[in-house]
């Protein structure tokens, strides 16, 4: 069991994204820094958190989410394909870089590694890896190598939950969305690329996330839940009734516009 003081490396020949639009002209990651606690407590639910568990953020923006969660106990870990973040000290980057918070092309082949106690290098596996609105950022012809990284840092038990826009976004000409497609076309790839979505988990988080369309910032998008080996996915936990009306009631519309106007 590893906490979360062990020291990480992380691998790669392309330590920033530079043919990407989001390097050249950055945008969520100038901005971003989500987190949302009741997606953190769903999670630890899910995972059983007695042990604490292993969290992969890629596309972790200002490292927001990885933060709430080393808080809490996990041993999480962000990578940004933009550099911004990190030369500007920014959010979460001034306290936490190169040791949880790293930069790499997360289009090209990149490997995690922790030191164990007798100083060797091993491969480091997660329960959980998210992509908050990261997808569509790449290209088609990138897409195979990202999924493949994710399959190789992803526990055979763990889950990958994603936001992905179905929407173009253009900046001064620059298409920062390189591949916008319906939710089904991205169901297919994963599919055939041994991912499954598991559809009957998207109630338990009753749109709970860190990004998405429910109040945050990423109105323009849908979520997925993926396992590579659906027989030892977590087992899903009940939603109590109270959990269930705070899921449908925080950052929802009428919640949004009461603090909107209290706060005038």
């Amino acid at each position: 069991m590893l906490d979360n003081n062990v020291k990480v490396k992380v691998l790669t020949k392309h330590p920033v994204a530079i043919d990407s639009p989001d390097h050249k002209m950055p945008q969520g990651t100038m901005r971003d820094n989500s987190k949302n606690i009741r997606f953190n407590k769903k999670i630890y639910s899910l995972f059983n958190f007695t042990n604490p568990i292993k969290i992969l953020d890629l596309g972790c923006s200002g490292g927001g989410f990885v933060k709430q969660s080393l808080d809490d106990g996990s041993l999480a870990i962000g990578l940004e394909g933009s550099d911004y973040s990190k030369k500007e000290k920014r959010a979460e980057w001034a306290t936490l870089s190169d040791k949880y918070l790293f930069t790499a092309d997360i289009s090209k082949d990149f490997t995690i590694k922790y030191i164990d106690k007798e100083d060797q290098e091993k491969d480091l596996q997660f329960d959980l890896i998210t992509l908050w609105d990261v997808f569509e950022h790449l290209s088609e012809k990138d897409l195979p190598q990202l999924i493949d990284n994710i399959k190789k840092h992803l526990l055979p038990s763990g889950l990958v939950i994603a936001s992905i826009s179905f929407s173009e976004v253009i900046i001064n000409g620059v298409h920062l969305h390189q591949t916008v497609k319906e939710k089904k076309w991205w169901l297919e790839l994963f599919g055939s690329n041994g991912l499954k979505h598991l559809k009957e988990y998207e109630n338990y988080f009753n749109n709970q996330y860190i990004r998405g369309p429910k109040g945050n910032n990423a109105p323009f998008s849908f979520h997925v839940i993926l396992s590579k080996n659906i027989s030892l996915k977590p087992k899903k936990p009940k939603v109590s009734l109270k959990d269930y009306f705070l899921d449908h009631w925080i950052s929802s519309k009428v919640q949004r516009k009461i603090k909107s106007f209290l706060k005038k």
